[in-house]
């Protein structure tokens, strides 16, 4: 479970960024070490055989490229936060706005995992799918906790 614990101080730094990285090319470098220190923990949990992991990488694959939308959106909707936080307090009418696009992000993730089960369904068994979708719920858990504790509450 040490890897899984490097990966999730991974993704804490990866929360940073913003203040930590210089250039677009060193976040890039961080990111991309991140995503392989995911694949590392989820492959040292699933202990795939040959033959489900040949089916499970492009699945797993596409997953992140669809989840890599969800971040950026929800991302999108901290940015959009910490800029009416910044100008004072925060309208009514922008709180709403605000409410209403963090819950959109959190009700496409759950479309989303709803959407890849079949898919991992057809190509592992059920209970590495379940394995599976309780690592990305904790490292997403991990995540949250850190951005909650970073983002300050509505004023």
């Amino acid at each position: 479970m040490k890897l899984i614990q490097a990966v999730l101080f991974s993704f804490s730094i990866l929360l940073a960024l913003p203040a930590a990285a210089q250039t677009a090319s060193d976040m890039k470098i961080l990111a991309d070490k991140i995503k392989a220190d995911k694949k590392l923990v989820v492959a040292a949990n699933l202990q795939l055989t040959e033959s489900e992991a040949k089916d499970f990488w492009p699945v797993y694959e596409a997953y992140q490229k669809d989840l890599a939308g969800i971040n950026k959106r929800l991302f999108g909707t901290i940015k959009r936060y910490a800029d009416a936080y910044n100008k004072g307090p925060v309208s009514d009418e922008a709180a709403k706005k605000l409410i209403n696009e963090a819950i959109a992000v959190e009700e496409a993730e759950v479309k989303l995992k709803r959407s890849y089960v079949p898919k991992l369904e057809k190509v592992i068994p059920g209970v590495k799918v379940a394995r599976y979708i309780q690592i990305e719920n904790k490292i997403r858990a991990i995540v949250k906790y850190e951005l909650a504790a970073q983002i300050p509450l509505v004023e």
